[in-house]
C-alpha cells in the first residue's frame, strides 16, 4: 500500500495524515529487557522503520514470508502538530493513538548485533508494522493492552509499567529533530514477545482506548 493509501485507512479526519516518519522505542518495558537479557537502558532506544514497513491489520504480502518472526504489541502515538527541535512538549502533542505490532526477525538481529552491524532489517522489512486506526488519545489515563495469537493470551501490559513515559519520549526526540503532524511513535513492547508466522491469527483489545479487533498476519 502506499503511504496515502494507508493514511485514508488509518488516519481519518480529524487526524493527519501519516508523514512517514516512523519511531520506534527499544527496550521499554522492565520485563522485556529481561526477558531478552538486555541491558536496562538509561535513555530510550531509538530505531526507525520505513513508512513501507506499515500495514493494516487485513492480512497483506509480508516480506520474508517463510520465516517465523518475534510480536511486539505496542501503543502506537501519532502527532498533531508540528514541534521544533529544542521546545518542550507533553500529551498535548498527542492526537491519535492505536496499538500496532513490531515485528522483528530475532535470529537475524542477534546475528547483527552481535557482529556489531546496524539491525534494520530485521525491524523494518514490508508488512513488519501493523497499524490498527487511530483513536482519539485520551489524555491523563492510564493505558491497558492486550495482544492474542490463535486466540491464546501471549502479552498484557499497561502504559504505566514504561520506563519512558509519553512526555518523556517527545521532548528525548525533539533533542535531535522537529515533530511533524503524522508522525507515529511506536512506544514499546511488554514481555511475552514468542513466535508469530504468515497466517496467524491476531487479537488487539484495550478497553480504555475502545479497541477489540481480529487481523491476521
Amino acid at each position: 500500500m502506499t503511504l496515502d493509501e494507508l493514511s485514508k485507512s488509518l488516519t481519518k479526519a480529524p487526524f493527519p495524515a501519516l508523514s512517514g516518519n516512523v519511531y520506534c522505542i527499544g527496550r521499554n518495558y522492565t520485563d522485556h529487557v529481561k526477558e531478552l537479557k538486555n541491558e536496562l537502558p538509561k535513555e530510550p532506544v531509538i530505531f526507525l522503520k520505513a513508512p513501507s514497513a506499515l500495514r493494516t491489520m487485513e492480512s497483506r504480502p509480508i516480506a520474508c514470508a517463510d520465516e517465523s518472526f518475534h510480536h511486539e504489541i505496542e501503543l502506537v502515538l501519532l502527532i498533531g502538530k508540528p514541534i521544533a527541535m529544542g521546545q518542550s512538549a507533553d500529551e498535548s502533542a498527542i492526537q491519535g493513538i492505536t496499538l500496532g505490532l513490531d515485528l522483528t526477525r530475532r535470529e537475524v538481529q542477534n546475528d547483527l548485533k552481535a557482529k556489531g552491524l546496524p539491525w534494520t532489517l530485521a525491524k523494518s522489512f514490508a508488512g513488519s508494522g501493523v497499524l490498527h486506526p487511530f483513536v482519539a488519545f485520551p489524555k491523563g489515563k492510564t493505558l491497558d493492552f492486550k495482544l492474542f495469537v490463535n486466540n491464546d493470551l501471549r502479552q498484557t501490559g499497561t502504559s504505566s509499567d514504561m520506563i519512558f513515559d509519553f512526555n518523556f519520549i517527545l521532548n528525548f526526540l525533539l533533542k535531535y529533530q522537529d515533530l511533524h503532524p503524522g508522525d507515529i511513535i511506536f512506544t514499546g513492547t511488554p514481555a511475552g514477545v514468542a513466535g508469530f508466522r504468515q497466517g496467524d491469527e491476531f487479537h488487539f483489545e484495550s478497553k480504555a482506548l475502545g479497541i477489540d479487533a481480529r487481523g491476521r498476519l
